[in-house]
């Protein structure tokens, strides 16, 4: 009888794309997936451990298990929270069998049979991390694929711990993303999102000042069916005019960015260890705008950050008023130990910042639907994302998955079919249309 596993991915897309890889990696090792807990010989959890809030979801999820493990089932905890608290796992979680740190996802086959054998101990350490160039073989999954190029990261960000979990940038080579690339467009991906926790910075780590917009176009030459090539997690700073002057004339390429600013008064910014310039993020702005009109943009604020007074907290909801973004998620600060921002004086009373919070989406959502209000009367292309009930949902280039609004349409279309659509109605964070035509 084959081996069954159960895999469980928690955190952002660049973890979802780890989780496939570990899944791809077990099931060419002869492993089953199953979607049954209680039918797996292993259960696996890819946690997340960037906040508290998802620290504590990754707790939750692996206790859950652990309370109903059958004898002989192995829990393996991995990922990022396994990468930094992968002791306090096993202390404070009784039941978890090991931990699989995040740059050792690649070893998961020699980990999970380890585990499996009768004689396992309380710990498996698989020896050496992973180079984020290990090989994986890509199985698509929707319409839609992240494509990880790089991970790690080397910004100073004070309050961020991602350096901590995920150590410095390693830029993948770009043969292997564009074998990926093949991969997931053979399989009938219509969309390919790069992500990384900076996209912008790919290369540096080689000495390439200003490798991204070369990549992109290396991948439309690989993939020239690609419908759509998103990017995501721009640092400003890093964008430069060849990138703009490459999304502009490259149709394939979305003319969407994310690009988290993080706030938008320059004394939160230093304290922060970003850039405060702020009048440059207005004039990139600008000539993103400039080189293509109907740009779509995103960004992520963080309020209650420490220090931040109700003058800094004014100047950010201005900024939002004045540069009317399309997309903010906004976070209120979490404190994480062993960052420079941790030990910073004068913390904001989180009612105080759960307050900003909730003034700081109020104002976005009434400027999301004036944004979506002005795309009425566009014939826009629409992947279609699912069907119901007559009404099919799907998203335009101006939505990201998971993060963004949706499109939704008469009729039922088949999923991953690309259609024209009418905007009709916008609402706050979804648009409504009418399809016109369907592409071959």
């Amino acid at each position: 009888m084959s081996r069954r596993f159960y895999l469980l991915s928690l955190g952002c897309p660049k973890n979802a794309v780890d989780s496939e890889a570990m899944q791809n990696l077990l099931e060419d090792a002869g492993w089953r997936c199953t979607e049954r807990p209680d039918r797996a010989d292993v259960l696996i959890v890819n946690t997340c451990g960037f906040i508290g809030q998802a620290r504590e979801e990754s707790h939750d999820a692996l206790r859950a298990l652990a309370q109903h493990k059958w004898a002989g089932q192995v829990l393996l905890a991995a990922g990022c929270l396994s990468q930094r608290y992968g002791q306090e796992i096993q202390r404070t979680v009784p039941g978890v069998d090991g931990c699989l740190g995040t740059r050792e996802w690649a070893h998961i086959v020699e980990c999970v049979e380890q585990l499996s054998d009768r004689d396992r101990v309380a710990s498996v350490r698989p020896s050496g991390e992973v180079s984020v160039v290990a090989p994986m073989r890509r199985q698509a999954q929707a319409p839609s694929a992240y494509l990880k190029i790089a991970d790690g990261c080397s910004a100073p960000c004070a309050f961020c711990a991602i350096p901590l979990i995920k150590g410095p940038q390693r830029s993948k080579p770009r043969a292997a993303i564009l074998q990926e690339a093949q991969e997931l467009v053979a399989q009938g991906v219509q969309e390919i999102i790069l992500i990384a926790q900076d996209t912008t910075a790919y290369g540096r780590d080689l000495g390439q000042t200003d490798a991204l917009p070369g990549l992109l176009e290396e991948i439309l030459k690989a993939v020239p069916d690609l419908g759509w090539l998103r990017l995501m997690y721009a640092y400003p700073q890093h964008i430069t005019p060849r990138l703009i002057e490459t999304m502009a004339t490259h149709p394939q390429v979305c003319h969407y960015l994310d690009l988290p600013l993080q706030h938008a008064h320059p004394e939160t910014l230093r304290r922060m260890r970003r850039s405060p310039d702020v009048d440059g993020v207005r004039k990139l702005l600008a000539a993103l705008r400039q080189a293509m009109p109907d740009m779509a943009l995103r960004t992520a604020f963080i309020v209650g950050y420490p220090g931040e007074t109700e003058e800094e907290f004014a100047a950010l909801l201005r900024f939002m008023s004045e540069v009317r973004f399309d997309k903010v998620g906004v976070f209120v600060y979490s404190p994480e130990e062993g960052t420079p921002a941790y030990t910073l004086p004068h913390p904001v009373p989180r009612a105080v910042a759960e307050e900003r919070y909730a003034q700081a989406m109020e104002l976005q959502k009434s400027i999301s639907l004036a944004n979506n209000l002005a795309q009425v009367g566009r014939t826009l292309d629409v992947l279609v994302e699912g069907a119901e009930q007559g009404i099919s949902v799907g998203r335009c280039y101006r939505d990201a998955p998971e993060i963004d609004g949706y499109v939704l349409m008469d009729g039922e279309w088949p999923v991953g079919q690309m259609v024209r659509a009418e905007i009709v109605r916008g609402l706050e964070y979804d648009l409504h249309a009418q399809v016109v035509s369907v592409q071959p």
